[in-house]
């Protein structure tokens, strides 16, 4: 494997962050990519709802939001590939710039709002994979988000449920995002539970085929949210949990030019309190249901912590920013060498290990 990142990094670093962001999609579509030469070690392999992975390290939602480079990335050598988040119709998103490096606290800062090319675009680039026989294998999910000027949100996650239950490998509800209007609102007991039986319906609904439902959560909650959205959980049914988005949290430690910016905090600051939370969510869901932890990964260490605090997947975006493909595959050496270290003969037998 030849990890350019070293030197190309740098150079993207010295530009815009949007535009360092658009130009490795680009990059990336053209074939300009890391391929991992060897095959992942066989302890990292797992099974999560039916589906098989060659490693439990995912690309989290927020960098391919219109499913673009899927293959690259898998190639790269990530386990699964969440897209998106897309919603029904295009949109812009908010007003530039919305998009912020912290290097020194290996931070981004984010207020994007959803901005992306569509349903209809999103789904002719996974039709694509599908009917491609050089696609790389792989697991890939669809991250579904809302319109900005949507009323009835349920509607656009139905919407989105429907196009893409014959094409992604899982779905993930996006009701998290702090950077459109009102979304976290719909993380209420009765506003969720209304909007994740709409979804189920539909995907039920389906004849083709019926992909796992994932809720993904913010960081920000009180203790009566994370018991509500824990029971509403297990009552609908849903099939797992993606823990956490981003946060409207400053933690200390971040620059007072970024203080009064809004925007969700992703990278190393969001480490402690989403692994908190999810270790959190794990025992009010008594290990039922599996969680994807993702939020400030950036060493194997912290994914090996989620793992046991109760993610049986995990997901890593920021931290890419900074140490590029070569810290991929830093993570997933290190992981296996944590899991022979302690015992554990696969990522399963770890889930959850710090709660026994």
């Amino acid at each position: 494997m030849i990890d350019l990142y070293p030197l190309v990094g740098p150079v993207l670093r010295s530009l815009d962050a949007e535009l360092a962001h658009t130009l490795s999609i680009k990059s990336l579509g053209l074939g300009f990519g890391p391929v991992q030469s060897e095959p992942d070690d066989p302890i990292l392999r797992t099974s999560v709802w039916g589906l098989d992975f060659a490693n439990p390290v995912g690309l989290a939602a927020g960098y391919d939001k219109n499913a673009e480079v899927t293959g690259p990335m898998l190639r790269m050598g990530f386990g699964f590939v969440e897209a998106g988040s897309v919603t029904p119709r295009p949109q812009p998103g908010n007003p530039k710039p919305r998009l912020f490096r912290l290097p020194a606290q290996g931070a981004v800062l984010n207020r994007m709002g959803f901005n992306n090319e569509g349903l209809e675009v999103f789904a002719r680039r996974l039709e694509d994979r599908r009917g491609t026989p050089s696609s790389p294998p792989g697991v890939v999910g669809a991250n579904l988000g809302k319109n900005k000027d949507t009323v009835e949100a349920a509607d656009d996650y139905v919407l989105g449920v429907r196009r893409l239950a014959p094409l992604a490998d899982y779905l993930v509800v996006n009701v998290s995002s702090p950077n459109t209007p009102g979304l976290r609102a719909l993380q209420g007991r009765g506003p969720l539970e209304t909007l994740l039986r709409r979804v189920l319906e539909a995907r039920d609904a389906c004849a083709t085929a019926r992909p796992p439902v994932l809720l993904k959560i913010a960081p920000d909650l009180t203790d009566e949210d994370k018991t509500d959205i824990a029971a509403v959980a297990l009552a609908t049914g849903i099939d797992g949990l993606v823990v956490s988005n981003t946060t409207i949290a400053r933690p200390n430690g971040i620059p007072d030019r970024f203080r009064d910016e809004a925007g969700g905090l992703s990278g190393r600051p969001l480490f402690a309190a989403s692994t908190a939370l999810l270790g959190e969510i794990y025992r009010l869901t008594e290990g039922r249901l599996p969680i994807v932890g993702v939020g400030g990964i950036a060493s194997a260490d912290d994914a090996y912590a989620k793992i046991r605090a109760g993610a049986s997947l995990v997901q890593l975006y920021s931290a890419l920013v900074y140490g590029g493909p070569g810290l991929l595959w830093a993570i997933k050496s290190g992981l296996a060498g944590r899991l022979r270290r302690d015992g554990f003969s696969c990522v399963a037998d770890a889930v959850g290990a710090d709660h026994r």
